[in-house]
């Protein structure tokens, strides 16, 4: 069983990560997510299913089309093995089959590996367009209140919830009034606010000091080392979905070793 589960698991995390780079393109762009079915964007040839196997074509077609050699670009399979190691994540968090642990929390191990899955692909929308689809806010709530089913710290995950949108409201609002221009989008504030139900109170005030402190350091850099680096937008998701992911991994871990030292 064990064994089945992890096999499982990791083919669903190259398929459905296959399936996410169809989302990450189409839907920004407002495009159906069934038709047309995958094809060669120079050609526009259809994709048969043996061209289409996650990773491994890519490695076997040497990275180009097999109909007109337009080469391929390589985030396509980044991000079918990015959400594979997620998922590889989830099962080391939520079964004994990778650590030695406790039972099989199952209603976990497929929320959790679905939430990576969606928060995946916001981090790569947000990364080219500067923009978080509301269809993927939506699911990533939906996906965060069954996760809440059954718990019994259900109020914490309220509090996150609450302090994650909360604080973030606070500070674009704030941001306005001293700079009169906006200083972060309201899709970041939503995306924090549904993060706040998986993540807790302690993992959400853990998750807004990390996603600071590396948006600091990354723009510091990028200040620094790139002409014009100053008056630059970024996108804020990308620096609040790591710190996130390693906050649903660890931060009861670190949250309970800060409280401690008191």
């Amino acid at each position: 069983m064990g064994i089945f589960t992890i096999i499982i698991t990791l083919v669903l995390g190259l398929c459905i990560g296959s399936f996410l780079n169809v989302v990450i393109y189409r839907l920004p762009r407002g495009e159906s997510l069934a038709r047309p079915s995958s094809h060669c964007p120079k050609c526009e040839h259809h994709i048969a299913i043996y061209d289409n196997v996650p990773i491994l074509s890519y490695i076997i077609l040497r990275g180009r089309c097999r109909h007109c050699g337009e080469k391929i670009s390589p985030r396509y399979p980044l991000v079918e093995l990015a959400n594979t190691l997620l998922y590889f994540l989830a099962l080391c968090l939520y079964t004994p089959y990778i650590f030695s642990r406790n039972g099989v929390d199952y209603l976990s191990l497929v929320t959790s590996c679905l939430a990576f899955s969606t928060m995946l692909a916001i981090f790569m929308c947000d990364l080219d367009n500067m923009e978080i689809p509301d269809e993927l806010q939506m699911t990533l709530l939906v996906i965060a209140l069954v996760s809440i089913i059954g718990i019994p710290n259900a109020s914490d995950r309220v509090y996150g919830f609450l302090v994650g949108g909360g604080f973030f409201l606070i500070f674009s609002f704030l941001f306005y009034l001293i700079r009169h221009k906006q200083g972060l989008g309201f899709g970041d504030v939503k995306l924090m606010a549904v993060l706040g139900l998986f993540l807790g109170l302690g993992g959400t005030i853990l998750t807004i000091i990390l996603s600071c402190m590396l948006s600091a350091i990354i723009l510091s850099l990028i200040t620094i080392f790139k002409k014009g680096g100053r008056d630059r937008e970024f996108p804020f998701a990308t620096f609040i979905v790591p710190c996130a992911i390693f906050c649903m991994a660890f931060g009861s871990y670190i949250v309970e070793w800060y409280l401690s030292l008191f």
